[in-house]
């Protein structure tokens, strides 16, 4: 059919609605059509109609009619390129060998005719779909699809187009709003940093963060979460079913397959960077309470449902095999939205570093504690996905805490807003739990700007239930943070009185809970913290100055009872940072006299004369070899790696070279011949004769 009959068939059958089964084929002709009219009027003719038509908005199938229809001018751009490429060579492609490649419209004249298109008969966010479809047909401008001057123009359009939408597109326009979003996530690549800096930044964040987190065909503020639990059943077998003919689950996949949370790590990035250009300040507070209140709904809902009472180390015994599946697609959701997240929130610490206008007092720690509340929404999702891992968030979560450190007062209303609520026992939801193991692993870091008895009213206080808690080695992260508190309580200068209290309870715990709950590196850091702190100059060693030849004494005790069979590897915590591990498995014996090595460093002068060879006979109480060796290793290194001062070095020097240290650790076992003197010059003596 030519190209004028079929433009009028087409633009006829646009001006009725029909099923939307039918959109895709009627775009596919416009797409097909658009490249081969050779009239620029009938160009901008149908891409007018396509603008407008009631066959394709009346009734919208969502963010995928704007794809359909960008794509049909991707595919119009595409096509025309190949058009251009066949008549060059002379040697047309055999998708276009009927075409008339003579009376195909020159590329800028097409591109204009286009443009023109895109008037008054369509909303202006609609006119991104034709100037984002030819930019993304295009491609990037290295490669030269466009010359210089219409490329200038195209990016120019499009940028001016972004800020009418931006200008005239309503609150109330949900639609229009997640278009602007979808086309500028695709389209921002390919726009130069110059024209980039021309787009409205301040009218485009709150398009953005709604589009993203709150409209149904972002994230929908988390909704999806909370129709789970209707769907979940109980099997016969008592396991947890969560069926993937489920409407719950239908909706899950449903968020995942659309365009903004299938592209949610570039419209994260996308976010960031207009976070870093808005030139209101308040809106960059504004954006982090935002996230903050989305987070603070996706963790109410995750609580609603029964999935949040099974623990990590529970789904292969609690869940059947086949919501292990349907779980698995849950999970990769929940981690893209922690990640996106943490893309914008590093982009928001980012100004309070360097924005006047957020640094001061208020600002900057509303922002912290905002930024702190968000990562604690969150800590379900990023505990299970290795957090440490990811270096942006290890940036926002310390930098927000640095923020927080300066503000005092800021400090204690915020540890008291998130303190346990279960306090004097361990929690038994794990999302409780998991709670627990925020407010631990981060008041650590704030124990010095907190008095004595704040300190002790909230740290000591929640961190005591773990620590004599045992058997569950699944709980060892949180075990181990509980430690780590009160390390760092103990550790904090105006804490001496406190840590006077508490260290006898602490030692006990401490010797009850390891092997079982807690891991040989942290009982070696915890008896070596502990040396340093009773150890002259701290204020404690003043008022108890035997209390470390005390601990040496319990190490030296538990290291003649200790088991010496090798201790069975444990679970890893995909939260913590990787860590250097022993080569070979390691006993308890083995592990007490390391943590004896490593507390030398840090004892006096007169202790560190009377412990070394003491050191030296517990490396030779060591029966397996490899153990044995691995411990005389680490005594060498203790004493050259730099880690003592002057006059440490210089005694341990001494006691090595001259008073036999070599030979106590190296040959502590081994039989030494005695040397009887000798004449010079006699015979040596007969066997059953006296050397007389």
């Amino acid at each position: 059919m030519p190209a004028d009959r079929l433009l009028g068939t087409l633009l006829r059958s646009l001006q009725t609605y029909t099923d939307q089964q039918d959109t895709p084929r009627v775009l596919g002709t416009a797409s097909s059509l658009l490249t081969t009219l050779n009239n620029p009027l009938n160009v901008t003719l149908l891409t007018s109609q396509l603008l407008s038509a009631p066959a394709i908005w009346a009734v919208p199938d969502g963010l995928q009619t704007c794809m359909r229809c960008m794509s049909v001018f991707h595919s119009a751009a595409q096509a025309l390129l190949r058009h251009e490429l066949a008549s060059r060579d002379k040697s047309p492609d055999r998708d276009f060998s009927q075409l008339q490649l003579e009376r195909i419209l020159p590329k800028d004249d097409w591109v204009r005719a286009v443009a023109k298109g895109a008037d008054e008969h369509s909303p202006r966010w609609r006119h991104l779909l034709a100037l984002g479809g030819l930019l993304l047909g295009f491609g990037p401008a290295d490669e030269g699809a466009l010359n210089r001057g219409m490329r200038n123009t195209l990016e120019q359009g499009f940028i001016n187009a972004v800020n009418l939408a931006l200008e005239s597109v309503s609150e109330d326009d949900r639609f229009g709003q997640q278009s602007i979003a979808l086309v500028l996530n695709y389209c921002f690549p390919l726009v130069s940093d110059v024209e980039r800096s021309q787009i409205d930044f301040d009218q485009l964040l709150p398009v953005l963060m709604r589009s993203t987190f709150r409209n149904m065909d972002g994230l929908g503020s988390a909704y999806f979460l909370g129709t789970i639990d209707i769907d979940v059943k109980t099997t016969p077998e008592q396991l947890y079913s969560w069926p993937d003919n489920s409407p719950s689950f239908q909706g899950v996949q449903k968020t995942l397959a659309s365009p903004l949370v299938s592209s949610l790590g570039s419209l994260a990035r996308l976010i960031g960077h207009t976070l870093e250009q808005v030139r209101a300040p308040w809106l960059v507070a504004s954006a982090v309470e935002d996230l903050e209140d989305f987070t603070n709904t996706l963790h109410l809902q995750w609580r609603q449902n029964r999935l949040s009472t099974i623990d990590a180390s529970e789904e292969q015994q609690r869940l059947d095999p086949s919501t292990l599946h349907t779980t698995d697609l849950l999970w990769r959701l929940l981690r893209s939205t922690m990640y996106a997240a943490v893309i914008v929130l590093r982009s928001a610490i980012g100004r309070v570093l360097a924005d006047a206008g957020l640094a001061d007092d208020e600002a900057a720690s509303t922002i912290a504690v905002r930024t702190l509340n968000t990562l604690r929404n969150l800590y379900f999702v990023s505990t299970r996905s290795g957090s440490a891992t990811f270096s942006q968030y290890t940036f926002v979560y310390l930098t927000a805490v640095d923020i927080l450190s300066s503000y005092p007062p800021a400090v204690q209303a915020y540890l008291e807003s998130i303190r346990p609520t279960e306090s004097g026992r361990v929690p038994a939801l794990p999302l409780d739990r998991n709670l627990d193991l925020f407010f631990l692993n981060t008041s650590e870091h704030l124990t010095l700007v907190l008095p004595p008895t704040l300190a002790e009213d909230l740290l000591v206080n929640s961190a005591s239930p773990y620590l004599a808690s045992g058997g569950d080695s699944h709980l060892l992260p949180i075990f181990e943070a509980a430690h780590s508190v009160m390390l760092a309580v103990f550790s904090t200068p105006q804490n001496a009185d406190l840590a006077n209290r508490h260290l006898p309870f602490y030692v006990d715990a401490l010797f009850r809970v390891f092997p079982s709950s807690l891991s040989s590196r942290q009982f070696r850091l915890a008896f070596k913290t502990l040396i340093q702190i009773t150890s002259p100059p701290s204020p404690l060693s003043t008022s108890q100055p035997e209390l470390p030849s005390i601990l040496l004494e319990l190490l030296n005790d538990r290291a003649a009872h200790a088991t010496t069979s090798p201790l069975p590897p444990r679970p890893t915590d995909p939260s913590a940072a990787p860590a250097a591990e022993d080569d070979i498995p390691l006993s308890e014996q083995a592990i007490v006299v390391l943590t004896v090595i490593d507390v030398l460093t840090q004892l006096s002068l007169g202790l560190m004369d009377e412990w070394l060879p003491i050191a030296a006979d517990l490396v030779n109480t060591v029966d397996d070899a490899n153990m044995r060796e691995h411990c005389k290793e680490h005594f060498w290194l203790t004493l050259v790696d730099g880690a003592m001062d002057p006059e440490r070095s210089r005694v341990c020097h001494s006691w090595w070279s001259s008073a036999g240290g070599r030979e106590h650790v190296l040959f502590g076992r081994e039989p030494v011949e005695v040397m009887v003197p000798e004449m010079s010059g006699a015979l040596p003596a007969i066997e059953g004769t006296s050397k007389l």
